[in-house]
């Protein structure tokens, strides 16, 4: 696999080199250093030098390469690089850069040994090094002759499958599960008001304070679930009373989702780690429910005056208000005078981008503004013609999904059968959310 990690400056000197095998000379590194840093090369960041492949990633103003004569993955190369920045970053304060790399060189040879083996990437995962990897003085316990110690587990977990939290480390009084599902919808809307792109970019968080090691299943109103579960009297009744399933396009998981399950049946079951992670991402471009309609009516009359008659149609629940709702309606480059007169909120013109922005603290479901408003412009010999760029939307909707997405059920297993305390949040915001003119 790896044969060798470097650091290297951007003046081409090497900070740190960690050598696995001895199949990679110094002379290997020089000729990197030549072809990548010396030529301030860019592009792909795959190079094959003196039959060796080097594979490397930029944080900072240090390279971090690795070096490598097998045929190796480098997708689980690039990985490892990524997750050893990180694992950096935590141990150092959240910043690499040359002068943190020379003072913790030691650290990081330790961090080096432990991370890979013999070339072969072994473990990362943070909360699992600091339990044996200590920064400042190592703590020693004074144990009793034949003892267990604290690193009699290491084997065990950086060879098992869930690396990502430790049995018997986590008890909680009160055992609970927040879910929030955040959304960003995205719209491009013609100037006849026919919608040419419409999706939704939405992620999974979850909060996680549970004793023990729990087994958890997450269920959302997947359509080809509740499809197969349409033959059952009871889940009938559940989808006559609940919400239609939706089509997820796309859709990434959190390294603790056991991805054979989801492949099988559409279940998504996992063993949490300790607090906030995000569950999954997805995407969604079907049956978007979009929550704001905006009908602007902008009449020109000659060059010297505009009218402005811009609507705003909420299309979510009575029950619900929008927060922090923004309007950015573009205006002439030459313009003298603005009088302007919005149903709600406040609306003002901002001269350095051209822009009239309509702001609005709260916006209640199922209702419509109208901002009307009359810009008057200098005339000019030279004058261009007004080439109108869209308008462009901004917003916050609490307890209210575009896709559609709800989530059925957050189920807990664990040997001591404890009760877990559930919350669910949505909040929908605005991507880009734009209309033309």
């Amino acid at each position: 696999m790896i044969s060798a990690i470097l650091f290297i400056n951007l003046k081409g000197e090497i900070i740190i080199s960690r050598y696995y095998r001895d199949n990679v000379s110094r002379a290997a590194a020089d000729a990197f250093r030549t072809q990548v840093i010396g030529a301030k090369r860019t592009g792909v960041p795959i190079l094959y030098l003196d039959k060796c492949s080097f594979l490397y990633t930029r944080v900072a103003d240090v390279y971090l390469v690795a070096v490598t004569k097998s045929n190796a993955n480098a997708t689980l190369i690039f990985q490892f690089l990524y997750k050893m920045s990180d694992v950096f970053r935590a141990y150092f304060g959240n910043k690499m850069d040359e002068e943190s790399c020379r003072n913790h060189f030691v650290l990081i040879y330790e961090l080096l040994d432990e991370c890979c083996d013999h070339g072969y990437p072994q473990i990362t995962a943070i909360n699992i090094l600091t339990s044996y990897i200590h920064v400042g003085t190592v703590k020693t316990l004074d144990l009793p002759e034949g003892a267990p110690t604290a690193d009699a587990g290491i084997t065990s977990e950086i060879t098992g499958n869930v690396d990502w939290r430790q049995a018997g480390k986590f008890k909680y009084r009160k055992n609970e599960v927040f879910i929030d599902v955040l959304e960003a919808v995205n719209l491009l809307m013609s100037s006849k008001g026919v919608v040419l792109r419409a999706d939704v970019s939405g992620r999974i968080i979850m909060k996680t304070y549970l004793s023990g090691m729990p087994e958890c299943k997450f269920g959302m109103n997947d359509k080809l679930v509740m499809d197969r579960e349409k033959s059952s009297a009871a889940s009938l009744a559940r989808r006559r009373g609940g919400s239609s399933g939706i089509v997820i396009d796309d859709v990434t998981f959190h390294r603790c989702v056991k991805l054979g399950a989801f492949e099988a049946d559409r279940s998504i079951n996992f063993i949490p780690p300790d607090g906030e992670f995000e569950l999954m991402r997805y995407r969604i471009t079907d049956n978007v429910n979009l929550p704001f309609r905006v009908l602007p009516v902008i009449t020109e009359h000659g060059r010297s005056r505009v009218e402005y008659e811009i609507k705003i149609k909420g299309n979510f629940s009575s029950k619900l208000f929008a927060t922090q709702v923004i309007l950015r309606i573009p205006t002439p480059p030459n313009v003298s005078k603005v009088s302007l007169h919005p149903g709600l909120g406040k609306a003002k013109y901002v001269a350095g981008s051209n822009e009239i922005v309509w702001k609005m603290k709260k916006f209640p479901g199922d209702a419509s503004y109208v901002l009307r408003g009359e810009v008057k412009m200098l005339v000019g010999m030279e004058d261009k013609a007004w080439n109108k760029p869209p308008i462009s939307m901004e917003f916050q909707v609490p307890m209210f999904t575009a896709s559609g997405l709800h989530v059925r059920f957050m189920k807990v297993f664990e040997r001591s059968n404890y009760e877990t305390i559930k919350w669910v949040r949505y909040m929908t915001k605005a991507g880009t959310y734009q209309i033309r003119l």
